[in-house]
């Protein structure tokens, strides 16, 4: 006897199923203005939200930005090794191995003293600003406006007790949160900084694929040549400022300049800022020579301001021949907005980002526009 085949029926109604359950209704209607109120407010919830998910996620997009900036530096190292037979990651060892060697050695040998210059420094602050009076000028302008006085009361209460850096930072729970943070800042700089460094053309090749074919070839190219570029730059940036630093070194140890490994630092800071850094700089560096002398300062800033224009016509052409080269208005514009928006970090950064857009500019804009 042969098994009947179980049938399905398809669009017909089931015993259960046999009740009415009513007609749909006619579609929402787009244009009624209770539907568009809706989908604005909804649209603009969820922008806030997304904003602010943002703005509260900025610090962590802040570290990922500087930790790229730094394995783009650190790129063209790796290639130097590359090109000489070194796979990647052996050349990422190595290249990781001479940083970390170097910061090593420039803790050991350069922080101690900076330290104890710079404790020296706060603590001497009020005795320095009180020698300003032998100057008769500003001795002169002190008795008529009080200004030297006003100052040295200020800082004197200010370090009172050893109290300036507590209060500095909020008292001593903010000392701790500050110390606390910047090593977990640091030390995530670091670990994404060797992701990124070992990673980065695996990173730039899965990026491409978002790209449609047709483009992806040109607009590989034009990122490439962004990231060699920019790394040819934050690595000879570095390079000027470490040169800047070692020359105020050397010019303040001639001089006798109090704190000399302090203002070397400083300047090395400063000097990774372009264009803008060395006004901070040469700032920084004569107010401290003041303290000694009126002449220190003044052969302070002609020495500095004659090495700053040798180092924008001899020393930065040399070094920066691979790196984007981009307007000086470009460059003030820029790290003026850097430095308001994320301070020292946002300098730095500011100008290599506005050399990569002045190259999409060049290559991609600029041509359509002479073309239509």
């Amino acid at each position: 006897m042969a098994l009947k085949k179980p049938s399905l029926h398809f669009g017909t109604k089931s015993p259960a199923a046999a009740e009415s359950l009513g007609q749909s209704g006619m579609p929402l209607d787009r244009a009624h203005p209770f539907y568009f109120g809706f989908l604005a407010a909804a649209g603009g919830v969820i922008s806030i939200t997304l904003l602010k998910a943002l703005a509260s996620a900025s610090q962590v997009f802040v570290l990922i930005v500087i930790s790229l900036f730094l394995a783009a530096g650190l790129n063209p190292a790796v290639e130097f090794f590359r090109r000489r037979g070194l796979a990647r990651k052996y050349a990422v060892m190595v290249v990781i191995g001479c940083v970390v060697a170097f910061v090593g050695l420039f803790a050991a040998v350069v922080i101690p003293p900076v330290i104890k210059q710079l404790d020296l420094l706060v603590r001497n602050t009020p005795d320095l600003i009180s020698n300003l009076k032998n100057n008769p000028t500003l001795a002169k302008l002190n008795t008529h406006y009080g200004i030297i006085d006003s100052i040295q009361k200020k800082v004197a209460s200010s370090i009172h007790n050893g109290q300036f850096v507590i209060t500095a930072f909020g008292g001593v729970i903010g000392v701790g949160k500050a110390v606390l943070s910047g090593a977990i800042a640091t030390l995530t700089i670091m670990v994404l900084t060797l992701y990124f460094l070992a990673s980065l053309p695996a990173v730039t090749s899965t990026a491409y694929r978002f790209v449609p074919l047709s483009r992806r070839d040109r607009v590989s190219r034009i990122t490439d040549a962004i990231v060699r570029r920019i790394g040819s730059f934050v690595s000879g940036q570095a390079t000027v400022a470490f040169i800047a630093a070692v020359f105020a070194l050397t010019l303040a140890l001639v001089l006798r300049i109090p704190y000399p490994q302090a203002v070397a630092l400083l300047v090395f800071i400063c000097g990774l800022i372009p264009l803008v850094g060395h006004i901070l700089g040469c700032a920084a560096f004569t107010l401290v020579a003041l303290t000694k002398s009126p002449t220190s300062a003044i052969v302070v800033l002609c020495l500095y301001i004659a090495y700053v224009q040798l180092e924008n016509y001899y020393i930065m052409p040399r070094i920066m021949r691979r790196s984007l080269s981009i307007p000086g208005i470009v460059t003030i514009i820029s790290a003026l907005i850097g430095v308001s928006l994320l301070g020292i970090v946002g300098g730095i950064l500011a100008v290599p980002i506005a050399a990569a857009v002045l190259l999409i500019l060049d290559e991609v804009v600029f041509p359509k526009a002479e073309v239509s």
